[in-house]
Formats: structure tokens, C-alpha cells, sequence
């Protein structure tokens, strides 16, 4: 198989058992990315490629292929590239909002370079991002992305409304992800294919993921995230553990979040871990991940393609065990 250093597990289970096809595919991907940051001056090629070494699952690109399949060809190799793109290019700039020091465990564009040029990294990465799409004419793509990327931008503004506010409803929550995570997942199912099973399944298994990621904020340990604990409490996102915890154990909601230091975030997430609230919240994503499963009864796959879609659904799940 060919080597994929980006690639972590579980994605790496996905093209283990698939045919030599997927792994060729992503290793397509992979050089495409590599080359999007260059030709634009030695700085933003240097941060555009301390973005993409950062790692990640590349779980948007792989749907894109699974769903295009053998046949795809290069159309979904550009497509698969263009949503990785905006997905970094999403993670820089919340990396500005947020003034994160690090991502995935190592120093942020934010933090080696600066805000000014991560912000220009993150805009040179989205307009690469169309730029493909645009040379090769491909306007169903061009405009599923442009549709997910307002859905991103209107999904982070509600987030930066509601900071702090601990009266937001779990449905707010809920509506949150969908913007800013469960959109880009149905839309690289779509890229693929443009069949409604298997939009409805990338938006099931985006939701979950996002569910699973605010419980590993509260579980941590922060050599496995890459990040401190509790830092969606320190930046004041509202997130479902919190919600939860708060309906199970009344005081939490006398926390005053923005009082909160790296010390008061960590004993908050101890209390919200003892009241139960992640065993409930890792309940409701697994519901989800059933039910996108579910909903690819429908889309008639062979053998193959249904255990390499039930993998890469697991491998959500098994993300955070």
C-alpha cells in the first residue's frame, strides 16, 4: 500500500482493507495538497506547508473518494483536495479567533508566524481551494463548497454570539454543529456522489464527531488532544457535555466561565465527568453514527464499499474510546 505519513489511524484501517485504488487515490490527495502552497512567495509556502505536516484524519477527503469510487477518476482526486483545503484553512483562522498556541500538539500558524499571515495562509488555502475546482470547470462542486463555507462562516458567528452564555439550548448546540461540522461532511459524501443516503450519512457521522470532540475537551488527557483540557470552557463555548452536565447537576450553571483559569478549567471538567454527562453525550453520538449507517441502505453498494463506509463510521466512534 502506498505510504501515507499524513494519515493516521483509524482512516489507515479504511485503505488497509480496501482495494489498492483508495490508498493510490489519497495519496493523489496528498501530493495535490502539497503543492497548493507553492508559486505564492516563500512565507505563505512555509505556513501553508506547517499547516498541512500538522496532520489530521483526512477523513473529508476519503469520503469524497469512497463515494466517487473506482470510477471517479480525477475529478474526485480535485474534489477531495478542495475540501481538505477549506477544512485547513477553517482550522488557521479559528486558530487567530482563538489565539491557540498549538494544534494537533504542535505550534499553530497563529503562534510562529503571526496572526496577519496566518490569516493570509488560511485565505490563500480557501482560494486555492476553488481555484481547482474552477480550472477544471467543475461548477456542481464550486457550488457545494461555496454553499458548506457560508454554513462555516454562519456556524462560527453563532458560536462567537453565544460564548459564554450558559442559557444556550441543547437544539442552539445542535444547530451550531451542523453548521460549522456536520455540513462539510455531507458535502464531501455529495462531492462524491449525488445521491441524498449518502449526504444524509456524512451529516450523521459530522455530527457525531463534533459530539465526540467537545467530550474529549472535558476527558482530555491533553498528550492525546493536542491540546489543554478544557480549553473550549476557557474560550467560553457553551458545548453539549456542558449542557448536559448542567441539567444533571444544577450548580455548574453558577460558573462564571470567564473567570475561569487553566486550574478552575480542569476541576470543571472534573464535575462535569462525574455527572454522567459524557456517558449521555457519547450515547447520542453513537444513536447518530447508527442511524447514518442506516440510512446507507438504501444506496446499494457493493460488499466492499459498505464495510469501508461502516469503517470509516467507526472509526469516528473509535476516535474517542
Amino acid at each position: 500500500m502506498t505510504r501515507h505519513s499524513a494519515v493516521p489511524p483509524p482512516v489507515t484501517a479504511v485503505l488497509d482493507a480496501s482495494s489498492r485504488w483508495l490508498p493510490m487515490r489519497l495519496g493523489q490527495v496528498e501530493q495535490l495538497l502539497r503543492e497548493q502552497g507553492t508559486g505564492h512567495g516563500e512565507a505563505l509556502a512555509a505556513d501553508a506547508a506547517m499547516t498541512l505536516e500538522a496532520g489530521g484524519k483526512r477523513l473529508r477527503p476519503l469520503l469524497v473518494l469512497l463515494c466517487a469510487g473506482e470510477e471517479g477518476g480525477e475529478e474526485s482526486i480535485r474534489a477531495a483536495t478542495a475540501i481538505e483545503l477549506i477544512h485547513m484553512a477553517t482550522l488557521v483562522h479559528d486558530d487567530v479567533l482563538d489565539a491557540a498556541p498549538l494544534r494537533r500538539g504542535k505550534p499553530t500558524v497563529a503562534a510562529t508566524s503571526g496572526h496577519q499571515r496566518a490569516g493570509a495562509t488560511g485565505d490563500l488555502l480557501f482560494s486555492r481551494a476553488f481555484a481547482l475546482l474552477a480550472e477544471a470547470g467543475d461548477q456542481r462542486s464550486i457550488e457545494l463548497l461555496a454553499g458548506a463555507s457560508v454554513a462555516l462562516a454562519r456556524g462560527e458567528l453563532a458560536q462567537r454570539r453565544d460564548a459564554y452564555d450558559l442559557s444556550v439550548s441543547e437544539s442552539r448546540y445542535l444547530q451550531r454543529c451542523r453548521l460549522k461540522t456536520a455540513t462539510l461532511f455531507e458535502s464531501a459524501c455529495l462531492l462524491g456522489c449525488d445521491e441524498e443516503a449518502l449526504g444524509d450519512f456524512g451529516a450523521a457521522i459530522g455530527l457525531a464527531f463534533q459530539l465526540l470532540d467537545d467530550v474529549l475537551d472535558v476527558s482530555g488527557p491533553p498528550e492525546r488532544t493536542g491540546k489543554a483540557r478544557g480549553t473550549d470552557l476557557l474560550d467560553g463555548t457553551v458545548t453539549l457535555p456542558l449542557i448536559v452536565a448542567m441539567e444533571r447537576d444544577p450548580g455548574i450553571g453558577s460558573v462564571d466561565l470567564h473567570s475561569l483559569d487553566a486550574g478552575g478549567a480542569a476541576r470543571l471538567c472534573d464535575r462535569i465527568e462525574s455527572s454522567g454527562a459524557l456517558r449521555q453525550v457519547r450515547s447520542r453520538a453513537l444513536e447518530m453514527v447508527a442511524e447514518g449507517k442506516r440510512r446507507l441502505g438504501s444506496a446499494g453498494f457493493d460488499a466492499e464499499r459498505r464495510k469501508l463506509f461502516d469503517l470509516v463510521a467507526d472509526g469516528v466512534v473509535q476516535r474517542y474510546s
